[in-house]
């Protein structure tokens, strides 16, 4: 039997794959390399959070879904303000 929620995350997934692959697009079409960067990074931590609340289950644990997408989130932040320092220079 088919897993209607699973089936879901995993089609957003792909859609925010495929947005990621269009913000890759449009930075070698000439636009702005860190904004078309951060855009990918984010993208990313949202895939992260899809994947730990749908596929390793943590939407039934609530307390350990907010303590991982914290921890995710802060790490996102220190990967984005590193790449745009590396970017100024």
């Amino acid at each position: 039997m088919l897993n209607r929620t699973l089936l879901t995350t995993w089609v957003w997934l792909i859609a925010l794959s495929g947005a990621s692959a269009l913000a890759a697009f449009v930075a070698t079409q000439g636009g702005d390399r860190r904004v078309t960067g951060t855009i990918v990074i984010c993208l990313a931590l949202i895939k992260a959070r899809a994947i730990l609340s749908r596929y390793l289950g943590l939407a039934q644990a609530p307390g350990w879904l907010s303590g991982f997408v914290w921890a995710i989130g802060a790490f996102g932040v220190l990967i984005i303000g590193l790449y745009l320092i590396a970017g100024a220079f």
